[in-house]
C-alpha cells in the first residue's frame, strides 16, 4: 500500500536526519512555527479587543462573541482532519495553501463593514488556520531526531502555549495604537512569507492522491457536525442559559447523533477521516489526557485574568495586555530550561514540578480581593508560566515522542484537539461556575446587609448623610451603592472559588503522573523510537 511506502520510507529517511539536519527542512520548520503561531495567536487577539470592533461594525452586545466563536468552531473542525489532508495532498501543499488561504482570510476580515462579514471571514479564517497547527508537531518528531527534541519540542511548546497567552497583549496594542483592522492586517505580510517558504522548502512526504477515491465524506461530515455542535453549546451554554434555550437543546442533539455516527464509521471505514486508533498508544492516551487538562489552565486563565482587571480593576484592553505580558515572559525564559531538563530529568519528575508550579499560582489567586493589582498578580502570573512550559515540554515528549512516523501526521491532529477541546470545556464550567457561585455569594452577603446589622446601617447611614449633604436624594443612592459593593464582592468571591478549584485540578494531575510507567525513548536518555 502506499501509505506503507511513505512510512517506511520516511522511517528510512530517519537515521540520515540523526547524521546531518539539511538546512532546507530547517529553514521549512521555522516557516511552519510561524504560521502555527499566527493561527494559535488569532484565537485570543481579538478577545481585548471586542469592544472596538462592536463599536466598529455596529454590533449587538449578542452578536460579537461570534467574531471568537465561529473561529473556534471552524478551527476544531480542521485540526483533526488535516492529518488525513496530510497524508492525501502532502504537508507541502496543505501547510503552504492553508497559509495563504488564511492570509487572504486576514486581509478580508480586516475589510468587514458588518458583523456578518466578520463572521464569515473569521470561520474561514479558523478552518484554513487549523490546518498550520498539527502539521508543525508532527514534523518536528517526524523530520528531527530524538537528539534534537529536547530542542524542537521547547519551541513548539512556547509557541502553542505563549501565542493564546500574549495574544490579548498584542491584540490590546494594536487596537489601541492603531485601528482594530490591523488585528487581521498584521498577519498580511508574515503569512505570505510563510506560505512562500514552505512551499519552496517542504520535502517531508509525498502525495497519496489514491487515498482520495476512499475518504470518508459521511464520517467528515459527522466529524464537522459533532465538533462543531459541541463547541457551539460549550461557547453559548452559559449566557442562553444552557438547556432552556431552544438552539444549545438542538445543538446538544446534533452533536450526540453526529458523534455516534463519527465514531461507528471511524472503526468500521478503511481510510477514516481521524485514525483513533492512535489512543492504543498508551503514552498517547495519557498525553492527550494531560493535553486536555491543559488547554484548561491555558485558555481558562488566559479568560479569567482580563475579566478579573475588566470587571474589577476597570483597566482597558491595553492595561490588561501589559499586565499579562508577565506570564508571557515567565514562558518565554523557562522554554530553554525546559529543554535542557528534559534531557537530565524523568519527564514525570518535570511533570509534577510544572503542575506544582501551577497549583501554586492558582492557590495564591484563590486569595484574590478587590485592590490586588499588577504586583499582587506578578508572582501568580510567573508561576503559570514556568508551570506551562515545564509541562508541555514532557507531554509533547509523552504523547509523540514514540509515535511510529506513519501514525504521526493523525495522532498530532488529534493532540492538539485535546487541548483545545480542553479549553472550550473549561470555559464553559468556568462561566457557569461564575454565574452560578455569584448568585450563591451576592445571597448570602445580602443577608447581612440588612436592617439588623448595626455595621451596615452605619455604612448606609453615612452613605445617606454624605449624598443629602450634596443636595441628592441619598437614601436611594445609598441602596444602589451598597447593592453594587455587595455584587463585587460576589465576583471577587466567585472567582476565588475558581481557582481553588483549578488549584486542585492540577494538584490532582500529580496523582496522575504518578500512575503512569516510565516511558520507554523519552527522558535523560533522549532517545526515541
Amino acid at each position: 500500500m502506499a501509505a506503507t511506502a511513505t512510512a517506511g520510507s520516511v522511517a528510512a529517511a530517519a537515521p540520515k536526519v540523526e547524521e546531518h539536519m539539511d538546512p532546507r527542512r530547517l529553514i521549512a520548520f521555522f516557516a511552519m512555527v510561524v504560521g502555527m503561531f499566527m493561527a494559535i495567536l488569532d484565537i485570543q487577539i481579538v478577545s481585548a479587543s471586542l469592544a472596538e470592533i462592536q463599536a466598529g461594525l455596529s454590533a449587538g452586545s449578542d452578536e460579537i462573541g461570534w467574531v471568537q466563536t465561529s473561529y473556534l468552531i471552524a478551527e476544531v473542525i480542521m485540526i483533526p482532519l488535516s492529518g488525513t489532508l496530510a497524508r492525501i495532498v502532502s504537508t507541502r501543499v496543505l501547510f503552504s495553501v492553508s497559509a495563504a488561504g488564511f492570509t487572504a482570510a486576514s486581509a478580508l476580515a480586516a475589510t468587514a463593514t458588518n458583523i456578518d462579514q466578520m463572521i464569515v471571514y473569521r470561520a474561514i479564517q479558523g478552518f484554513i488556520g487549523g490546518g498550520m497547527i498539527p502539521s508543525v508537531f508532527a514534523a518536528a518528531f517526524t523530520i528531527f531526531p530524538p537528539s534534537k527534541r529536547n530542542i524542537v519540542s521547547p519551541i513548539i511548546g512556547l509557541i502553542a502555549t505563549l501565542a493564546p497567552t500574549i495574544g490579548p497583549t498584542v491584540g490590546g496594542y494594536l487596537s489601541h495604537a492603531f485601528s482594530w483592522h490591523w488585528l487581521f492586517l498584521v498577519n498580511v505580510i508574515p503569512g505570505i512569507s510563510v506560505a512562500t517558504l514552505t512551499w519552496t522548502f517542504i520535502d517531508f512526504d509525498k502525495p497519496e492522491l489514491s487515498l482520495f477515491k476512499k475518504f470518508d465524506w459521511w464520517g467528515l461530515a459527522s466529524m464537522a457536525i459533532f465538533l462543531g455542535s459541541l463547541e457551539y453549546v460549550l461557547e453559548e451554554g452559559n449566557a442562553n442559559d444552557w438547556f432552556n434555550d431552544d438552539h444549545i437543546v438542538i445543538g446538544a442533539i446534533a452533536a450526540v447523533i453526529a458523534a455516534v455516527i463519527f465514531f461507528y464509521r471511524a472503526f468500521k471505514v478503511e481510510f477514516p477521516v481521524v485514525d483513533l486508533r492512535a489512543f492504543s498508544n498508551r503514552n498517547f492516551a495519557f498525553g492527550s489526557m494531560f493535553s486536555f487538562v491543559m488547554g484548561i489552565g491555558l485558555y481558562g486563565l488566559t479568560y479569567l485574568y482580563p475579566l478579573y482587571l475588566g470587571r474589577i480593576r476597570g483597566y482597558d484592553s491595553l492595561m490588561i495586555g501589559e499586565t499579562m505580558f508577565v506570564s508571557g515572559l515567565a514562558m518565554f525564559f523557562t522554554a530553554p530550561v525546559a529543554g535542557f531538563l528534559s534531557g537530565k530529568l524523568d519527564p514525570r519528575v518535570l511533570m509534577t514540578i510544572g503542575f506544582t508550579s501551577f497549583a501554586g499560582g492558582t492557590w495564591i489567586m484563590g486569595h484574590l480581593t478587590a485592590d490586588w493589582d499588577f504586583y499582587e498578580l506578578f508572582i501568580p502570573q510567573i508561576l503559570r508560566g514556568v508551570g506551562l512550559m515545564l509541562c508541555m515540554v514532557p507531554i509533547n515528549n509523552i504523547a509523540l515522542g514514540t509515535m511510529p512516523p506513519a501514525r504521526m501526521r493523525g495522532a498530532s491532529g488529534l493532540f492538539n484537539l485535546t487541548r483545545n477541546l480542553g479549553g472550550a470545556v473549561g470555559l464553559a464550567i468556568i462561566n457557569t461556575i461564575l454565574t452560578q457561585r455569584q448568585d450563591f455569594h451576592y445571597a448570602r452577603l445580602a443577608e447581612h446587609v440588612q436592617w439588623g446589622n448595626p455595621e451596615a446601617v452605619e455604612r448606609f447611614n453615612n452613605m445617606a448623610a454624605n449624598f443629602n449633604a450634596h443636595g441628592l436624594d441619598g437614601t436611594t443612592i445609598a441602596i444602589k451603592q451598597l447593592a453594587a459593593l455587595a455584587q463585587r464582592q460576589a465576583i471577587i468571591l466567585s472567582f476565588s472559588d475558581i481557582f481553588v478549584l483549578l488549584t486542585v485540578l492540577f494538584l490532582s494531575l500529580i496523582l496522575g503522573v504518578m500512575m503512569i510507567s516510565k516511558p520507554k525513548g523519552v527522558g535523560p536518555s533522549g532517545g526515541g523510537h
